[in-house]
């Protein structure tokens, strides 16, 4: 019997895919779990796997096509299967502006639960435990409930045939239900006004964008934001800074410690030392979590992704700057894995390579807090009671307000400061 294939909610915030490149031709035979396009999400190019095996009787997208999750791209069935009946109900279902067949709609509701499930209740999601006893869930979906340590048996799929995908996992995690991505659709339609009737050209937006979009407009509106500001003495972090990297090179290793690696390590230590911080807000209740995995903002050509060192703190800082640059580099490319862009407990954010001084950077939830880099300048300050010239960054960090009050988030930042004001602290 022929299946039909839907696309897939790939990343827990996307709502369309936009189809990359089919990697399994018209007539070609497919296996269960076998690659069979790719897929440009919000978030990067994701590898797109079949739940069926059979023939690919019927591409139903071109490469290029933006598909909103839950749409049939493809039908699979036995080679030279008659799919007329089933073409002609897709036709007809599209015409009618309903789910073409029961199993598509079936498969649409449980791919795309927040856009239509009450704000007070999730939609129902067909059981991952099929009739036969075995669990159904994504190869991602398992690695990532064994590295998390969550039940599967505990968790209904939203995908195919009630199959655990990715995203089941991820709202695990974060416990976050359909309301929460439901309002922020709302507000994001309701944001946009009028343009001034000039000279201008309408660029599409891509699915990063629209993404980026739609969450920055859901955490300002529904968290309560408060940021604190510090000037930290950057000499000896620079002076070892220069040590480390001339001694890197006199040994004709290939790596070098920028100010960020610096930043992101200190930040892990000092999280580790202030569990409070490290932390998640869960609605009615607070996630402290037991490991540091901090994420670093990386701009993209359509906007940002946040790569996520994991157990930064206990990692030194030449294996951080190797990740970091791996990740970053990755992430031009759109080629990072779920589980290396997500996960993560706290992020920093630099723009000190651009000279900006000073600013504020809006929370990347669900984690409690962001930290905004500036420059590292050579400033004006008094010493002693006498003016001088001083080498300072200035830092803003961004705390959830619900999960942490200003005390918490000051005593963690003094932390920071003092480990970067005596780098030796980083070593050790």
């Amino acid at each position: 019997m022929a299946e039909v294939v839907t696309m897939l909610a790939l990343s827990p915030t996307m709502d369309e895919g936009t189809l990359a490149e089919w990697t399994i031709n018209e007539g070609d035979a497919v296996e269960e779990g076998e690659i069979l396009a790719e897929v440009e999400t919000d978030k990067a190019t994701m590898e797109m796997e079949s739940f069926f095996e059979g023939t690919l009787l019927k591409q139903l997208v071109s490469p290029g096509d933006a598909v909103p999750v839950g749409a049939p791209i493809a039908i699979i069935g036995e080679a030279d299967e008659d799919i007329s009946d089933v073409l002609a109900e897709l036709e007809g279902g599209e015409a009618g502006g309903e789910a073409p067949t029961e199993k598509v709609a079936e498969e649409a509701a449980a791919a795309e639960p927040a856009k239509t499930a009450a704000p007070a209740e999730e939609a129902p999601r067909p059981a991952a435990q099929a009739e036969t006893g075995r669990l159904k869930a994504s190869p991602l979906a398992r690695r990532m409930a064994e590295d998390e340590g969550l039940d599967l048996t505990s968790i209904q799929g939203s995908g195919p045939a009630g199959r655990i995908i990715k995203r089941d996992i991820e709202e695990a995690l974060e416990g976050r239900g359909a309301a929460a991505e439901a309002a922020p659709e709302v507000a994001l339609k309701a944001a946009p006004t009028p343009a001034p009737e000039l000279p201008a050209e309408d660029i599409p937006l891509s699915q990063m964008r629209k993404t980026i979009a739609k969450r920055l407009v859901s955490v300002w509106q529904s968290t309560p934001h408060f940021t604190l500001t510090m000037d930290i003495d950057m000499a000896k972090a620079m002076a070892k800074r220069k040590e480390i990297n001339e001694g890197l090179k006199a040994a004709e290793i290939e790596a070098k410690i920028s100010v960020n690696d610096m930043i992101v390590k200190a930040c892990a230590v000092a999280l580790k030392e202030f569990p409070a911080m490290n932390v998640a807000f869960q609605g009615d209740h607070l996630k402290q979590f037991n490991e540091v995995h901090v994420g670093v903002a990386v701009a993209i050509e359509d906007g940002l992704i946040t790569p996520t060192v994991r157990n930064t703190d206990q990692k030194g800082l030449r294996q951080i700057s190797s990740e970091i640059r791996e990740l970053a580099g990755r992430a031009q490319d759109k080629r990072l894995k779920p589980e290396e862009y997500s996960g993560g407990t706290f992020t920093v954010s630099n723009l000190g390579m651009f000279g900006i001084d000073h600013f504020m950077a809006v929370i990347n939830p669900p984690q409690a807090g962001i930290l905004a880099c500036g420059a590292v300048k050579k400033v004006p300050v008094v010493e002693d009671g006498e003016l001088t010239v001083g080498t300072r960054m200035k830092v803003t960090l961004s705390c959830d307000h619900r999960a942490v009050d200003g005390a918490v988030g000051a005593q963690f930042l003094q932390r920071v400061q003092r480990l970067l004001e005596n780098p030796l602290l980083l070593m050790v």
